[in-house]
Parts: structure tokens; C-alpha cells; sequence
């Protein structure tokens, strides 16, 4: 029984080069392939140029900026170019490669104008760096791939990514304990709100304000519905559909990214990022908050803010089964491979599972997500090996489900209402929620990163043991 697993802990957590391997510190210093002429400036700028390709991918994928400087790294390094400086700030990859003290150096910038949430593109990202530490792809080759990914389209089209950004208000409404109305009536709100939020985006509309319309659509149907469904008992409370439209516009910002820039050294592109996050949350908050005036023009209202749902242990499976649902939407939506559909389902329903469990202690709010945020970022690592998936796909999945709509919506509503005390320490609890998840994925992938060295020597069991 003994052999059998650690026969098990080895297919689980052997070596199997995957992003979270190789961007590991102390594993990104290889061997050259091939030594490289430095006085040949043409392959060295056609070097420099493909690992900032490579490092701009990457970033526009939502890639933290010392992961992604360690990847630069790695291809320069396989390439040859070992003496190399790597600058990556939010929006630019720069890269700097010295010749020794009779040479200038030469250098290669890459910029990202813009950040497309498509995850498909960065699992063949992944994959081919995976390819140019493992074979012997050539630059003009791999040069290649890059631009034929980064031309590619989306693999379906974009209706399909809107129902799932539905779907996913669906699951998170069943995550919220709602009732059938709240998840049919989510799933309508969303799905208005990114059709529309989309043709704002095709205009050229800045995000602030397709966030401001997002949360300002996300109010109007739950309050008018609450007003003229209140005498009714279908258990219909419209804080479970604005908060599902809160998250969803919160899923696609880069609230991993910006933690673990801030934890792992990276101060200007952490400050840059968590400036990005406050602006466009700031966006919902302004929509929720103009829509709650709108509504009052017509009469219509939502519960006072002590009105909350009761939440018991019998509960904890459905909270499960809404939050599998969540991330598995999550991740179709970002356009993420068929192979980590099930992986995110499965960190969503970790996730959630945990922080339902935990919620029924008196550990709080934030250690209850801080911990299930870990596990998920675990759990990502290990499904980096043996699905070939990012983890970033995983872990961002599984916390989505996670973030604070509710909160938010409760803090904004408190301030409209005059209850400014009870509103900011709901936006308190928002912003250390938020952190929270940021830090325990970061701390989970840590995790993963460091388990190889426990278990790469274990030998399997041979036929006569």
C-alpha cells in the first residue's frame, strides 16, 4: 500500500515541464544550445526579438511581470544569450543583452496596448516554451508559432463566450444561495451587459465607462423585478443578481496579477496594475450607484441593507456545486482550452466548497478566503503537470467565483443610503477580500513550485516489492 503511493505522489508531483516549473527561480539557467557570435547583431535582435514576444504574450495574458521576466529569461538563456537584462513594468518588455566591454549592447522593447482575456492563446504560449526549452526548435522557427498565435482567432465565436459569461452568473447566483428567479434573471443581466459592453469596446468606449455601464445594467432589472415581485414568496433578493453582475465584471481584471507583483518584487507594475483595478472597479461602483437613483425615478427599490439571506450547513453543496459551475463558465468564456474546463470546475468547486465550510466557524471572512484561495493556487500548480494547463488558467478560474460583488454592492449601497459607517466597512472588507485571494493563490502556486524537490527522487515500486 506504501509503494502504491508514492507511486501516485510521483505521477502527481514528478517533474514534468510545465510554466510553473519553468519559470521556477534557480531552473532558468540552462546550458546554450549552441554558442552565439556576439558579434553577429542580426541573431542576436532576432533572439531578443522573439523572447519579447514571447514576454509580451505573456503580459497581455495577465502573466505576472517576474514570472514573465523569468521566461524572457529562460528562451535568451536556450538561445545563448546569457548575459541579459530584463525590464518588464506594465504595459512593456525591454530587454538588453551585453556583449562584453568592447561591444555596445544591444536592446528590444515589446509594448501591450491592449489585454485580451483569451486563454487559449496563453496555454500555446506555454506550450511553446515548453517546446524551445525541450527540442531544438530554431529562433526563425519558433518566431513563427508566436506570430501565427498571436493572428490566430478566437476558437469560437464571440456568442458563445457571452452565453458562457452568462452561465457564469448562473453558477454564481446558485453560489449566493438565490432561488431560481436569481439565476435565470443573472444570467439575462449578464448576458445584456457584455452584448453591450461589447459594441461599446468595438467603438473604442474607454473601459472606465463600459464598466460604469456594466454595473449600471446590472441594477435595473433586479430592482424593478424586486418591486414588483415583493408581496410574492419566490424568495427572489436582488443583491444575488448585482453582485453576480459585479463579479463578472470584476473576473476580467487583474487582481492575481497585481497581488503577486506587489508580493514577489515587483513594485511599479503592482502599482500600476492594482491603479488599473481601483479605476475600473471604481467604474461599477459609479454605474451601481447611478442606477440606484434611476430606479427611484420609477418608484421601484431594493431590500435594506440588513436584509441578508440565511446561510446554513445544508447549504454547503449547493454553494459547491454554483461555484464549479462559476469558474467552468469563467474559463469557457476566456476562451480556455476543452482540457482546463474540468481543472477549473474542479478548483471553483474547491474553492467555494472550503470558504462555505469555513464560514460556518468564527475564522472571518478574509482567513476563510485567504485559505481557499491557497488551496486553489495548489491546485492549479498541480494541474499545470499533468493537464499541461497554465496555472494561472486554473487559479484565476477557481478565486473568480470568490471575488467580493457582494460586498461592494452592499458598501455602495450603504453610502447611497446614508449609512456611511456600514457601506465603508463593507468596501473595507471588498478591498481585504481582495487581497486575500490575490495573496493565498500566489502563496498556493509557491507551494506547487516547491513540491518537486520532495518528490522527484522517489523511486517507483518494482515488480517484486
Amino acid at each position: 500500500m506504501l509503494d502504491f503511493v508514492r507511486l501516485g505522489m510521483r505521477r502527481l508531483l514528478s517533474f514534468v515541464p510545465a510554466t510553473i516549473d519553468t519559470i521556477e527561480p534557480g531552473r532558468i539557467v540552462l546550458a546554450p544550445r549552441k554558442p552565439i557570435d556576439l558579434r553577429d547583431e542580426n541573431a542576436i535582435t532576432e533572439i531578443l526579438d522573439l523572447a519579447a514576444k514571447i514576454g509580451a504574450a505573456l503580459l497581455d495574458a495577465g502573466t505576472g511581470a517576474i514570472d514573465t521576466r523569468n521566461q524572457v529569461e529562460l528562451v535568451a538563456g536556450v538561445y545563448g544569450l546569457e548575459d541579459v537584462d530584463v525590464d518588464v513594468t506594465y504595459n512593456t518588455v525591454l530587454i538588453c543583452a551585453r556583449r562584453g566591454r568592447t561591444l555596445p549592447p544591444i536592446t528590444v522593447s515589446r509594448s501591450v496596448y491592449y489585454r485580451s482575456l483569451d486563454f487559449t492563446r496563453l496555454a500555446q504560449i506555454d506550450r511553446l516554451v515548453r517546446q524551445i526549452r525541450r527540442t531544438s526548435i530554431s529562433a526563425v522557427t519558433a518566431h513563427a508559432i508566436v506570430d501565427e498565435i498571436g493572428e490566430s482567432p478566437h476558437p469560437y465565436p464571440h456568442w458563445m463566450a457571452t452565453i458562457g459569461w452568462g452561465v457564469m452568473a448562473f453558477g454564481i447566483g446558485i453560489l449566493f444561495g438565490g432561488t431560481w428567479i436569481v439565476w435565470l434573471t443573472a444570467f439575462a443581466t449578464t448576458v445584456a451587459a457584455v452584448a453591450v459592453n461589447r459594441r461599446l469596446a468595438r467603438i473604442g468606449t474607454p473601459p472606465f465607462f463600459q464598466q460604469l455601464t456594466g454595473g449600471f445594467i446590472a441594477v435595473l432589472p433586479a430592482a424593478l423585478l424586486y418591486t414588483l415581485l415583493e408581496d410574492t414568496h419566490l424568495g427572489f433578493y436582488p443583491p444575488q443578481i448585482i453582485a453576480a453582475g459585479i463579479v463578472v465584471l470584476l473576473s476580467g481584471l487583474a487582481f492575481v496579477g497585481a497581488v503577486q507583483d506587489a508580493i514577489t518584487g515587483a513594485p511599479i507594475t503592482a502599482t500600476a496594475r492594482v491603479t488599473e483595478v481601483v479605476v475600473l472597479t471604481a467604474g461599477i461602483m459609479v454605474g451601481v450607484a447611478l442606477s440606484i437613483r434611476f430606479v427611484e425615478l420609477f418608484n421601484a427599490h431594493l431590500p435594506p441593507l440588513t436584509t441578508v439571506p440565511p446561510f446554513a450547513p445544508a447549504d454547503v453543496p449547493s454553494r459547491v456545486i454554483g461555484g464549479g459551475i462559476g469558474s467552468l463558465a469563467f474559463a469557457f468564456a476566456s476562451y480556455a482550452e476543452r482540457r482546463a474546463l474540468l481543472p477549473a470546475f474542479i478548483a471553483g468547486a474547491l474553492g467555494s466548497g472550503v470558504t462555505a465550510a469555513l464560514f460556518l466557524t468564527d475564522l472571518g471572512p478574509v482567513f476563510s478566503y485567504a485559505v481557499a484561495a491557497t488551496l486553489v493556487g495548489l491546485a492549479g500548480g498541480i494541474a499545470a503537470r499533468r493537464a499541461l494547463t497554465p496555472p494561472l488558467v486554473i487559479a484565476v478560474a477557481g478565486i473568480t467565483p470568490l471575488l467580493p460583488g457582494l460586498a461592494i454592492y452592499r458598501g455602495m449601497y450603504g453610502v447611497m443610503a446614508g449609512d456611511a459607517s456600514a457601506g465603508a466597512q463593507e468596501l473595507a472588507t471588498a478591498v481585504a477580500v481582495g487581497c486575500a485571494l490575490g495573496a493565498g493563490v500566489t502563496l498556493g502556486e509557491f507551494i506547487a513550485r516547491s513540491l518537486p524537490k520532495f518528490y522527484v527522487h522517489v523511486k517507483p515500486a518494482g515488480r517484486g516489492t
